[in-house]
């Protein structure tokens, strides 16, 4: 009898032990990268004079096509790491308002994308890919969604037919791993794979810049990107 309680204690232990080193190692199985991406050169800022929707679109549109916040850090960045795999079911959101695209990059996985109106006013989705098939549709101000496809990889430009200063743009990426830099050209991705990892950013005037970097498990890995003028 006694030997049999000792039996049972040593399984509970050791299967205790084993249920609480997977816990860890899956807990500690990614890390997370924070991009700080640098711009050391000017904004590029267009402003519109606008007569056509003034109540919902203001008399002023701003073009932002290369914007940098304090510190010279680049906005609009998307940050990913393109070897890594997975996948989410967590579908991508654009919204027109204001007559703008918010976000102005939006980024995804392959599937569906929701497109909002908050206007309440007629816009026009047009989309300019080359994996993906182009959106061209109209979305009457009572259309306040609609949902679309994009189902394959790449950086699709999008624009509104209705209000020609609006432009936007949706990332599709083929994993889970990716942000898009803040105001002060920050990013951050979360459950990294850990290891040897190449963290690439893109930006739509800039174009693309990789880097390499290790990381940790359990632990934020910093990591200075610099984008140059094309």
């Amino acid at each position: 009898m006694r030997k049999a309680l000792t039996t049972g204690t040593v399984l509970t232990l050791v299967t205790g032990a084993a249920m609480w080193l997977a816990a860890t190692a899956g807990a500690q199985g990614g890390g997370t990268i924070e991009a700080d991406v640098k711009y050391n050169g000017a904004a590029q800022v267009e402003k519109i004079k606008v007569n056509k929707d003034t109540e919902k679109c203001g008399t002023e549109a701003v073009v932002e096509k290369v914007v940098v916040g304090g510190n010279k850090g680049l906005a609009n960045a998307v940050v990913s790491v393109p070897g890594a795999k997975g996948a989410t079911a967590a579908k991508g959101v654009l919204d027109q308002h204001g007559c703008k695209f918010v976000p102005h990059v939006v980024v995804m996985q392959p599937g569906e994308l929701e497109v909002k109106n908050s206007d309440d006013i007629l816009h026009n989705l047009h989309t300019y890919s080359t994996a993906n098939p182009s959106i061209n549709k109209a979305q009457p101000k009572f259309k306040k969604t609609m949902t679309e496809k994009l189902e394959k990889p790449e950086f699709v430009k999008v624009t509104c037919d209705v209000h020609s200063w609006m432009l936007g743009w949706v990332a599709v990426m083929p994993h889970p791993f990716f942000g898009v830099t803040d105001a002060n050209g920050v990013a951050k991705i979360e459950n990294a794979p850990a290891g040897k990892q190449t963290v690439e950013v893109w930006h739509e005037t800039l174009g693309k810049v990789t880097k390499e970097v290790e990381v940790k498990p359990g632990a934020t890995t910093k990591v200075t990107v610099e984008m140059v003028k094309k």
